[in-house]
């Protein structure tokens, strides 16, 4: 199953199953608690940009790309779904660390049993941290499966590629 509405919710109530029932309300948390998830993954790699190059693609193309509503519909001979979700982007930067955030708010279709933070739950956090000069250390903290689009363009923006935006529907 392709659905990356569905691979997102299984992943989430993944991770709720690490978390005793509550769910990461904020980034640090979300750090947390996704290392004892059963389908989250730690993923760390150097990037050779200098880290505010790395901060500014994030800045940049955050917002351009994953401010973004999705519609996606699965049908199958026993059901039918239609799922709305809006991904929320945040990007935080100062001297130390720059942090992209995202968060995903389902508007219909499914039903959240825990309480989410405003913007959604954390379906991904990455950070960015100097190295040296020329060198930027990348942690993305995400699911070990599905979004596998907002992934690899989240690596290539900080690799320096020209990765354009992801297709999330996919």
């Amino acid at each position: 199953m392709k659905n990356p509405v569905f691979l997102a919710v299984v992943f989430l109530a993944m991770v709720l199953s690490g978390c005793a029932g509550k769910m990461p309300q904020t980034a640090d948390e979300f750090r947390k608690a996704l290392p004892g998830s059963f389908m989250g993954k730690v993923e760390t790699f150097e990037a050779n940009r200098p880290f505010e190059a790395v901060a500014r693609t994030f800045q940049t193309m955050a917002p351009k790309c994953l401010d973004v509503r999705i519609k996606t519909t699965s049908r199958t001979s026993t059901s039918y779904q239609v799922i709305v979700a809006k991904y929320h982007p945040t990007v935080v930067v100062t001297k130390q660390r720059a942090e992209l955030h995202v968060q995903e708010k389902h508007e219909s279709g499914v039903v959240a049993v825990y309480e989410e933070p405003a913007k959604g739950h954390y379906l991904m956090v990455v950070d960015a941290t100097p190295l040296d000069k020329k060198r930027t250390k990348i942690t993305l903290y995400r699911p070990s499966r599905g979004n596998d689009a907002m992934v690899k363009a989240i690596k290539g923006w900080a690799a320096g590629d020209n990765a354009g935006c992801p297709d999330l529907t996919q």
